[in-house]
């Protein structure tokens, strides 16, 4: 636009200063007005406000109006000038303004060529009515073509936003699932772990100093444990299966952890495994012997048992885990409001709350189902039921 409104402006000069048939006076006046309309011209596109505003947009163009009129006045060259105002005004103001100035600018064009020549012809009539058309379709579709281009652009900027929140939201999902998951494990390795050494330690204490050998069986086994909870440290630092299915069974290590917790809790712990052995998948083999540890658990350090059971049953189409024993019971009823909690008694200790729900998460997160059923002074019993894959299938 600057350019064509520099070669129109400089032609009408040049025409005036180099012609034989315009008096000296008249070329100057037409110098002038050309350098006017340049003012006009430049002061307008260095104010901020003309584009930002209706209002200045109109004033300038009004000005810029003048000035043209004052050249065309002048000299027939001057209705060049009026396709860039064709493309001004509908570009500077809205529509409904803009196409009935263009159309006066257009009258107000013919008109004046009219007076100049002292005629009227076709082509004096579709040249400015033709290009004031073409000037309006420009800038109507230049307009249109640049806010489908904003609208394009916000709805990246949407996108990306969105990515970014999306991201940050499975970014702060994968932070709360991978806690969760450190949550359930620290309980059910190190944690029972560390229950057991106090009481294996206190213990060997009550039995000091009358019986020292009882003691230090006491002390061998809380050693023994602490030695198995640093094996579950590292393994579990490295991801790796805990070390009780390291090149053995599932049945043969809830036999050893049944064995071990009789020897520790001193209580009668009894094993039972029932049903034709299949293979399972590794996940759910480690939620089985979690969540066997965690009742276990729960029963030496809350529920004053003296008689646990685990029955590890296969079926056809599943696997199920039951840890029952004789303790002082608990209503889960009452638990579940407080989050679940560990078996123990109405009136005992309930541990930290969090045994019941870990055991519940690795359920669910393996389509399996854990119940539990207790009353006080009636014992407790939790079972686990997890779908058996199909021979050929993939497991969860």
């Amino acid at each position: 636009m600057h350019g064509l409104v520099a070669l129109l402006l400089a032609l009408a000069a040049l025409r005036a200063l180099i012609g034989t048939d315009i008096p000296a006076t008249r070329a100057a006046l037409i110098v002038a007005a050309v350098a006017v309309t340049v003012g006009v011209y430049v002061v307008g596109n260095l104010l901020p406000s003309v584009e930002s505003s209706v209002r200045a947009s109109a004033l300038w163009l009004g000005c810029l109006t003048l000035a043209w009129g004052g050249l065309y006045a002048l000299t027939a060259e001057g209705i060049w000038f009026a396709f860039p105002l064709f493309f001004l005004v509908p570009h500077l103001l809205p529509v409904r303004v803009a196409l009935p100035v263009v159309a006066g600018l257009t009258v107000v064009a013919i008109a004046g060529y009219a007076a100049h020549r002292g005629a009227v012809t076709t082509g004096m009539l579709l040249g400015p009515v033709l290009g004031a058309a073409v000037a309006v379709a420009t800038v109507l579709g230049y307009q249109a073509l640049h806010r489908e281009s904003e609208e394009r652009r916000r709805l990246v900027e949407d996108v990306v936003a969105a990515r970014a929140s999306l991201a940050a939201a499975e970014r702060h999902a994968g932070v709360l699932a991978e806690r969760e998951r450190l949550a359930r494990e620290i309980h059910d390795t190190l944690a029972q772990g560390f229950s057991s050494i106090q009481l294996l330690l206190r213990a060997a204490e009550r039995a000091l100093p009358s019986d020292a050998l009882d003691a230090e069986r006491h002390v061998r086994l809380a050693r023994v444990t602490a030695t198995d909870s640093l094996a579950q440290a590292r393994r579990f630092v490295r991801a790796l299966a805990p070390p009780e299915l390291d090149g053995s069974s599932l049945p043969a290590a809830l036999e050893r952890l049944c064995a071990r917790t009789a020897a520790e809790g001193q209580l009668d712990v009894r094993f039972h495994n029932t049903g034709d052995a299949v293979g399972l998948p590794t996940a759910v083999e480690v939620a089985l012997l979690r969540i066997a540890q965690s009742a276990l658990g729960n029963t030496v350090r809350h529920a004053s048992a003296s008689r646990a059971e685990v029955t590890l049953s296969h079926m056809d189409a599943s696997v199920t885990l039951d840890v029952v024993d004789d303790g002082r019971g608990f209503d889960p009823a009452a638990r579940v409001g407080r989050g679940g909690a560990d078996s123990a008694a109405a009136g005992g200790s309930a541990g930290t709350g969090f045994g019941l729900a870990a055991m519940r998460t690795r359920a669910a997160e393996l389509g399996g189902v854990l119940t539990v059923e207790s009353g006080p002074a009636q014992g407790a019993a939790i079972a686990v039921t997890f779908p058996v894959p199909a021979p050929g299938g993939s497991a969860r």
